[in-house]
């Protein structure tokens, strides 16, 4: 019970002499050193606020514009002609202000004005150019002179060193495309998948939509993408992830793989507490805005980071009609499971991080720790596993109030979640193909009870060292967990390292505080419902097909050198390999991202097209080799154009969605919308590339990674999803 006594500040007993009082002075310091480290937060906080709020433009630029405006007055001129008169005749009148001081506030007052006026004016102007997408589609290695200065007047105003969120105020909001655009890109995506009869039937539905209803939608579309920042994020975040009332896990979350032929310990705790370190070293750059902004790789071309905000300290709150993502601002704990059990561990003692010998040593203490788990503790997380409302149920009538609130809040406000696993992944033993298809479904679903699937981010640490993340999708898509989890792979090899026995690096504090075993009291009703959870999640598990394939022959570099874009040649291999398994075509998904775009999530790329499909059929049909090959540039300039045009806007699938959402709201039903948001989604692609250069993988080839990946819900079965890590 020493945590208890600790987390208590004072304890008063009433007795016949008086009241005792007994402060604790380690549980007072910790308040006081805990409100130090809040009121730290909140003066990073406002002054990056200030900094961003003027951007592209300096605070000290204020200072500027002040000393010119005066100097220029000093010299007899009138800079503001006439303004700063105007300004001083209406001042407040001040019996204590002499003429010269009036003069100098207005100048001030009036320099303010300025500087504000051309904050906004650069503001503008770099918006106009971020706006400016032409390049994208230019010939690789050929720029235009308009490009050429474009990239100049982009240096030029964006200034010098942006905060993370610096550009945020200055992207562009998504475009809304004309009705009859989207109508002409979707019929020209489904003529491969459709006989003469059933596509002359489909461009009847859609020229009606277009000339009648599809105006209408139109219409209130155009006055949401006018008032909001981003036409589809709001809508998609709720109604393709949060009203979503089927399981999570495999559904929507995704994993991520640790290195494929380097365990830089096979000690776990030590494992732990060196990737735990990074974790938090990332959220202190994060919350101080230190990190540079997310930018196109190889250009100077900012991405939305808006998605950041959420990494940590986040989870997903089920709901009976939809589910809620809550955030908090700071936590100083993460949230541990280790056989049945769970642990509330403090990563900060007296207002400082742990390094990462202490996380190692408490770590360590976990896994030690004999004690049982409470009755109905060992498969609790199968809740946020199986059906949404049960779990919503559940929650509102078992853990709403007492020891399982409590409990549950330390869960759910940890930063993220941590899984000490005992079993032991990776390539590994006589069949390394078998072994990492375990590897990656382990991450995927684990034992359907020994993740919790709704905290933005769960870090899985195996017996062997290995170690993998399982991030949830409403808050944000994978990039940015990517982002994190590469960044935290290079701190714990590059940057902390291990000593020569395997251990976390550093001196440890013994009288540390032991990690904080959570209770619960759990009725045999939820029990129950816990029960039903696991046997859905299991099943689930179960229909899982999970394979990874390592591909050593060539990669992304031998690709470009027959200058071919890797994606476009990855999409066509996999449009031949379904049409040979299946004998025919069907509607493909890939997401490209739209970040150019403020609030920006993804679009869909349509990757089975006329093209492909000419290409496809030539060589299976064993057309020569001259042909095949002019049809394969034809399919690969055809999809890097549409995955182009979903960067920028162009795409048909969030505007098809967002149309039937409005049809939704006015209750109109459109037969040509039903149709199209009915169609199965039969193979699912995705692609996933290093986001840093912190590895260098031509000296240090052991260093790759499997990369992660996802079994999408989008998709109706019989499907395939397919992820794929490119080098």
């Amino acid at each position: 019970m020493a945590e208890a006594h600790q987390a208590v500040a004072f304890q008063f007993t009433v007795t016949p002499e008086g009241i005792d009082l007994q402060l604790s002075h380690q549980a007072l310091t910790e308040i006081y050193l805990s409100g130090v480290r809040s009121w730290k937060k909140r003066i990073i906080r406002l002054k990056n606020s200030v900094i961003t709020g003027v951007y592209p433009a300096s605070p000290s630029s204020w200072l500027f514009v002040v000393i010119a405006i005066l100097a220029t007055m000093y010299t007899r001129s009138d800079p503001s002609m006439g303004l700063i008169a105007k300004i001083q005749e209406h001042l407040p009148v001040s019996q204590s202000m002499s003429s010269q001081c009036q003069a100098l506030v207005s100048a001030v007052v009036f320099s303010t004005m300025l500087w504000l006026l051309l904050i906004f004016t650069m503001r503008l102007c770099l918006k106009q150019l971020l706006s400016y997408h032409r390049w994208m589609f230019e010939q690789h290695g050929k720029m235009s002179n308009t490009t050429k200065v474009w990239v100049a007047l982009v240096r030029i105003f964006s200034g010098r060193k942006p905060l993370l969120y610096s550009y945020q105020a200055s992207l562009p909001n998504l475009p809304l495309p004309a009705i009859k655009d989207t109508v002409k890109r979707y019929l020209e995506s489904v003529r491969p998948l459709m006989d003469d009869e059933k596509y002359e039937r489909m461009t009847q539905l859609a020229a009606e939509f277009e000339s009648s209803l599809g105006n209408r939608l139109q219409w209130y579309l155009k006055l949401k993408a006018l008032w909001a920042a981003n036409y589809v994020s709001d809508w998609w975040e709720e109604y393709v992830y949060l009203r979503g009332r089927g399981p999570i896990m495999v559904n929507s979350n995704y994993y991520g793989m640790d290195f494929l032929h380097v365990t830089p310990t096979p000690i776990q705790a030590a494992r732990a507490g060196n990737t735990i370190h990074g974790f938090f070293l990332y959220r202190r750059k994060l919350n101080k805005e230190e990190l540079q902004p997310i930018r196109i790789p190889g250009t100077s071309i900012p991405l939305c980071s808006a998605q950041c905000e959420r990494l940590f300290n986040t989870t997903r709150t089920p709901g009976e009609e939809t589910d809620n993502v809550q955030h908090w601002q700071d936590s100083d704990h993460i949230a541990v499971y280790h056989r049945g059990r769970y642990f509330r561990l403090k990563v900060y003692q007296a207002g400082r991080l742990l390094c990462p010998r202490e996380i190692e040593f408490q770590i360590q203490r976990i896994l030690d720790d004999p004690s049982p788990p409470c009755k109905g503790e060992v498969h609790l997380g199968a809740l946020t596993a199986g059906d949404r409302v049960p779990w919503a149920n559940a929650r509102t009538k078992y853990f709403s109030s007492g020891v399982n609130k409590r409990s549950l809040d330390c869960i759910e406000k940890a930063a993220f979640f941590v899984c000490l696993d005992d079993d032991e992944q990776g390539m590994m033993g006589d069949d390394p193909v078998a072994s990492l298809d375990r590897y990656a479904k382990s991450l995927l679903h684990g034992k359907c009870y020994d993740r919790w699937f709704d905290k933005s981010f769960s870090v899985v640490y195996y017996k062997n060292g290995k170690t993998g993340v399982n991030g949830e999708h409403s808050w944000a898509d994978a990039p940015v967990l990517a982002h994190l989890w590469e960044t935290t792979l290079a701190t714990d090899c590059f940057q902390l390292g291990y000593n020569t026995e395997g251990h976390c690096k550093g001196e440890v504090d013994t009288s540390l505080p032991r990690p904080q075993k959570l209770n619960w009291e759990i009725p045999p009703e939820c029990e129950e419902q816990i029960s039903q959870s696991m046997e859905v999640a299991q099943a689930l598990a179960d229909d899982v097909d999970f394979h990874v394939f390592v591909f050593r022959d060539f990669g992304k570099g031998k690709i470009k050198r027959c200058k071919v874009s890797p994606d476009a040649f990855i999409q066509m291999a996999i449009q031949l390999a379904y049409y040979r398994y299946r004998g025919t075509f069907c509607l493909t998904y890939e997401a490209s991202m739209t970040r150019l775009f403020r609030e920006g999530r993804t679009e869909t790329v349509r990757s089975c097209t006329n093209e492909s499909s000419a290409f496809v059929r030539a060589l299976d049909g064993g057309e020569p080799a001259d042909v095949c090959r002019r049809l394969f540039r034809a399919a690969s300039e055809k999809h890097q154009n549409l995955y182009r045009l979903a960067m920028t806007g162009g795409g048909i699938d969030r505007h098809l969605f967002c149309l039937f959402i409005v049809s939704k709201y006015l209750g109109v039903d459109s037969p040509f919308l039903k149709e199209v948001l009915s169609e199965p989604w039969r193979l699912s692609t995705s692609q996933t590339a290093m986001q840093l250069q912190l590895f260098d993988l031509v000296n240090h080839p052991e260093y790759i990674s499997c990369g992660g990946g996802l079994w999408t819900g989008q998709c109706s079965p019989p499907f395939f999803s397919l992820s794929v890590f490119v080098f």
